[in-house]
C-alpha cells in the first residue's frame, strides 16, 4: 500500500526534519526513500554533512519504511516507534543532494505486522538505510534498532 502522503504528514513537520529540509519521496510496501540537500550550516570541518544530519536522514528513512508497512490507512494510529540503538558506517563524504533508502526485511515485516494490525502491543525490529549522493555513490549505511509499541486505551 502506498502511504507516502501519511509518511509525509507524520515526518516532514518534525522540527529537526524541517530544519534539515528533509523530504519523504516514497513510502510503500515496507520500503521508503527520503532525501535532503546538504545545507552549509549542517556541514562538518570537511564540508560534508555532519553525522547529526546523517543520523536524522537514516532515522527518517527507517521510520518511513515502518510506516510503509501499513496495509490500511489507520494502521499507524496509536503506534509509537522509538529508536533504541543506532549506528552509522561512513563510506564517503556526504555532500549535495542525498537519498536515504530503506526496505524492511521479511523478518521485520513479520514482527511488525501484529502491532500495526492491533493484534500485538510491542515489537522490536532493525532497519538498515543506505545513503547515496547525487552520483549514486554510497556515502553512509545506517542501522537503527526500534522499539515499537501500540498505545492502548489506558496508555
Amino acid at each position: 500500500m502506498d502511504v507516502t502522503t501519511l509518511a509525509r504528514a507524520l515526518l516532514e513537520p518534525i522540527p529537526a526534519h524541517r530544519a534539515a529540509g528533509l523530504e519523504v519521496l516514497r513510502a510503500a510496501d515496507g520500503a521508503a526513500e527520503v532525501s535532503m540537500v546538504t545545507l552549509p550550516e549542517m556541514t562538518n570541518v570537511i564540508g560534508s554533512l555532519h553525522s547529526s544530519g546523517l543520523i536524522t536522514l537514516v532515522d527518517a528513512a527507517g521510520l518511513a519504511a515502518i510506516i510503509a508497512a501499513c496495509e490500511a490507512a489507520d494502521d499507524f494510529q496509536h503506534v509509537v516507534p522509538l529508536g533504541a540503538t543506532a549506528s552509522l558506517d561512513f563510506r564517503a563524504p556526504a555532500r549535495g543532494k542525498l537519498l536515504a533508502s530503506c526496505r524492511l526485511d521479511a523478518e521485520a515485516r513479520r514482527v511488525l505486522r501484529p502491532v500495526l494490525s492491533g493484534k500485538a502491543t510491542r515489537a522490536r525490529i532493525t532497519t538498515v538505510a543506505d545513503v547515496t549522493d547525487a552520483a549514486g555513490a554510497l556515502v553512509c549505511r545506517g542501522t537503527f534498532g526500534w522499539s515499537i509499541r501500540r498505545r492502548t486505551a489506558t496508555g
